[in-house]
């Protein structure tokens, strides 16, 4: 496992766990701004067949707001990304930055 992220097994299929983590990041406080599907890029892109694979850029407009107030180019770093991927072997996982991690960059 990476040092700056942190990755859970997700109990159900691909598209269940994205509305799953959807819903979850909503009762938190947080809204999705943004729905990269990474495979249907590379697909579009390059040809490339791969493992479904979504981008979610999450946002807590309350915390964003104290962050950039606190340091104005901590934007660079928003918003959050949380993945959702399916491997080869059809295992589906959450990755999700380690804020302490991320946030030892910035005072």
């Amino acid at each position: 496992m990476s040092q700056f992220v942190f990755s859970v097994p997700a109990k159900g299929d691909f598209d269940s766990t994205v509305a799953q983590v959807t819903e979850a990041l909503k009762v938190e406080g947080f809204g999705v701004l943004t729905t990269i599907d990474v495979a249907a890029t590379l697909k579009a892109k390059l040809g490339i067949e791969g493992q479904p694979y979504i981008i979610l850029g999450a946002c807590n407009p309350h915390y964003a707001h104290q962050a950039l107030m606190a340091e104005p180019d901590i934007g660079a770093l928003l918003p959050c990304n949380v993945v959702v991927r399916e491997d080869d072997n059809g295992k589906v996982s959450v990755v999700f930055m380690d804020p302490a991690a991320v946030l030892g960059m910035v005072d």
